[in-house]
């Protein structure tokens, strides 16, 4: 791996402001985002990626690649979570093994941002179509998960019909922005986008930073409480997105020869939701322990892939090219 490229990524602002955010927690200070604030920024960084996103796809060509992009990334999202929930139930009940299925099944928004971010560090593009491929990945994995608690754990653990699931999945707020804001993107034309282009480019960045500030406070408050859980969900929480990551670096090649967007489907492959899944969860199967799911995604997963998975992807597809 290149080591400029680890240290480039380990000093970069967002990340540093990722750990402030952990390390306030750990000295016990007050300092803390609101939490309206927090969902504004949230909302901003999926409104700006989506609006974005749009506005490239609008200045691309339908091909045979863009079809070919969602239908690898709608299998990652459902092969995941399959094989995830038979390695998970060895030591977990079924809910909680779904529900963790899910979740590392489903894509982490904010993980692509970072990602974006990353990428424009490294002076590298990827295809707006990409946005849409994260945006459609977020349900199936949801609706797999539910599947197999209902084909293992019985009817009565899910509450809610799959139809509601489905409908819950792609109605979620942060899917819905951003498909929202994607076709949005792709009706403005470019004269209209200038408009807002300060709002969308400019304070990107800065928003961002703000932003893992509070998911480093987040993050330092769950991780007492994840521990009580045992080793093996840290485990999972590390190894699994690696591994994910490391082998959609290398299939990715086969879609797609354009760099940005296999180093996308590496980091959408290795990233666990944590808005989406437990939003749903919570609806569809009450049982499920959020305790164990969010931390695993949001104190492990995500700090992991800002700081050593992404470098470690990018790494791997470099070398084929």
């Amino acid at each position: 791996m290149n080591l400029n490229l680890l240290t480039d990524n380990l000093t970069s602002p967002a990340l540093l402001f990722f750990v402030l955010g952990i390390l306030a927690v750990r000295l016990k200070s007050d300092l803390e985002i609101p939490p309206s604030s927090s969902k504004f920024i949230s909302l901003y960084l999926l409104f700006s990626i989506g609006f974005k996103g749009g506005q490239e796809l609008a200045h691309s060509h339908f091909t045979m690649e863009i079809a070919w992009s969602v239908l690898f990334g709608v299998f990652i999202s459902c092969a995941i979570p399959f094989y995830s929930f038979f390695l998970l139930k060895r030591k977990l009940s079924i809910e909680n093994s779904g529900a963790i299925a899910a979740a590392y099944g489903s894509v982490s928004a904010v993980t692509f941002v970072s990602a974006v971010s990353f990428l424009e560090l490294q002076k590298l593009e990827f295809s707006g179509h990409m946005v849409a491929v994260m945006a459609l990945m977020e349900a199936p994995a949801i609706i797999i998960g539910v599947v197999l608690i209902r084909l293992y754990g019985g009817k009565k653990e899910a509450s809610t019909s799959l139809r509601q699931v489905i409908t819950h999945s792609f109605t979620n707020g942060s899917v819905l922005l951003i498909l929202g804001s994607l076709i949005i993107g792709l009706l403005a034309s470019e004269q209209q986008a200038q408009g807002i282009k300060p709002f969308t480019t400019d304070l990107f960045k800065g928003f961002l930073a703000i932003f893992l500030l509070d998911m480093g406070i987040v993050s330092g408050r769950k991780l007492g409480d994840f521990f009580k859980s045992g080793w093996f969900t840290a485990i999972f929480a590390v190894l699994i997105p690696l591994v994910n990551g490391c082998i959609v670096a290398q299939l990715s090649g086969a879609i797609t020869p354009d760099l940005g967007n296999r180093f996308m489907f590496a980091v959408l492959a290795a990233s666990a939701s944590y808005i989406a899944v437990p939003a749903a969860m919570k609806i569809a199967v009450p049982k499920a322990n959020p305790g164990i799911f969010l931390p695993m995604a949001l104190a492990f997963t995500f700090p992991f892939n800002i700081t050593f998975g992404m470098p470690i992807y990018l790494a791997i597809i470099n070398a084929n090219f």
